[in-house]
């Protein structure tokens, strides 16, 4: 069955951005967040930086450290100065806050760029039991002036009821779940009115995207964590996520908090400037890339490529770990290295590991040492041309069946 929907997806583009924060010069955005994030320092009695390039001199704060932190000094580590009225929980556990002022996640640029706004009424599919995803996207919904179905997960047949009777005008969900949905309505013979789609929490492949539009429906995808609310955001223009105004991102090498060049994939760490919960160079420990040029939507914002897969790679060989930072270590020991890679393979019933070098040394005995030493075994040294590695963010493969 076909789905009629009230607003047709070719109207893709809203009237106008959501401020004139999403316009200005890559000159004025630098300047205004590194006054924020002085200002968030300053509170705790930290040496203001000279430039945003400066954070690359300060330590990643990694979610295990966090844990730790809150441990120490429950709920939030001592990290939270003020507007906190939900404590949520993840698995750690990390607890986060949430506020209810005005856009507190940053979530109401995505929806607007969506096309979502006054008049909408939102079937919120993510849930609301301990992780904030559902009132992430409720806080959204209210900065944009558009009203809230909480559905949560589950029970299909009442979500279905539910935006048949209500009339409901958009999802935010899972990117598969709204499939079950329509699926659901299809066989009970209802007519959903849902227009616009903003998803996140999973993959949203090409094909799926696809159906969607087939079904007069644009789903468009944002990159948001628990702990940092909306970091990046998918535009009509459908050209990468452009990072969101709250945020400052940097893409370093896995295992290092050294900042990657343009276009190079690498784990994504984020400082928000949200005045009740900052949180400096937070380690996503996702993988993604910065993409070069502007969308051409008009939003001046830098972009990433989106999510790429997960920075840590740790990986058992020969019954010891081997993590990222090793890799790294061993890369910092010599200057004429660019980037190395960990493969992990079985020869018979042993685990082998080969160690791929990028340099222009031509005797892989030059490097047996420093293996040894940083990666604590012995392994196969297969030296390559610079730059000539896979720009994926791996510095460990592991290559070994399972099956």
């Amino acid at each position: 069955m076909t789905v009629p929907h009230a607003r047709p997806v070719e109207a893709e583009t809203p009237a106008g951005h959501y401020d004139a924060l999403e316009t200005r010069s890559a000159d004025a955005r630098a300047s205004a967040q590194l006054q924020a994030l002085n200002a968030l320092r300053a509170r705790t009695g930290e040496t203001p930086l000279g430039d945003l390039a400066d954070l690359a001199q300060l330590p990643v704060l990694r979610k295990a450290a966090l844990v730790e932190m809150q441990r120490a000094k429950p709920p939030f580590g001592g990290l939270v100065s003020g507007g906190a009225v939900h404590y949520f929980q993840s698995p750690g556990p990390i607890y986060e806050p949430g506020g209810v002022s005005h856009d507190w996640w940053r979530m109401g640029r995505f929806l607007h760029a969506l096309g979502i706004g006054a008049g909408d009424i939102v079937q919120n599919c993510f849930g609301y039991h301990l992780t904030p995803a559902g009132m992430i996207f409720e806080n959204g919904a209210r900065a944009v002036g558009a009203s809230v179905l909480p559905a949560g997960t589950g029970q299909t047949d009442l979500q279905v009821r539910a935006a048949a009777d209500i009339g409901t005008t958009a999802y935010a969900g899972t990117p598969d779940y709204l499939k079950v949905i329509l699926d659901k309505a299809d066989e009970m013979g209802e007519r959903l009115k849902i227009s616009r789609a903003a998803v996140s929490g999973g993959a949203l492949f090409p094909s799926l995207r696809q159906e969607y539009r087939d079904r007069g429906i644009l789903c468009l995808q944002c990159y948001a964590t628990a702990d940092l609310g909306n970091v990046a955001y998918e535009s009509p223009a459908m050209e990468g996520m452009i990072l969101d105004e709250g945020v400052i991102v940097e893409i370093v090498r896995p295992g290092t908090g050294d900042p990657a060049p343009d276009g190079e994939v690498g784990e994504v760490v984020v400082t928000t400037l949200n005045p009740d919960y900052p949180l400096t160079r937070f380690a996503t420990g996702d993988l993604s890339a910065i993409l070069p040029g502007q969308s051409p939507c008009g939003r001046t914002g830098r972009r990433i490529r989106g999510w790429m897969g997960r920075a840590d790679q740790t990986t058992k060989i020969k019954g010891m770990f081997v993590r990222p930072e090793q890799v790294a270590a061993f890369v910092a020991r010599h200057e004429e290295v660019g980037r190395a890679r960990v493969i992990a393979t079985r020869e018979g019933e042993m685990d082998a590991m080969t160690v791929q070098v990028e340099t222009r040394a031509t005797n892989p005995a030059l490097y047996e040492g420093s293996i040894l030493a940083t990666l604590k075994m012995r392994g196969r040294v297969e030296l390559v041309p610079p730059g000539s590695l896979p720009n994926d963010g791996k510095v460990i493969e592991d290559k070994r069946s399972y099956e």
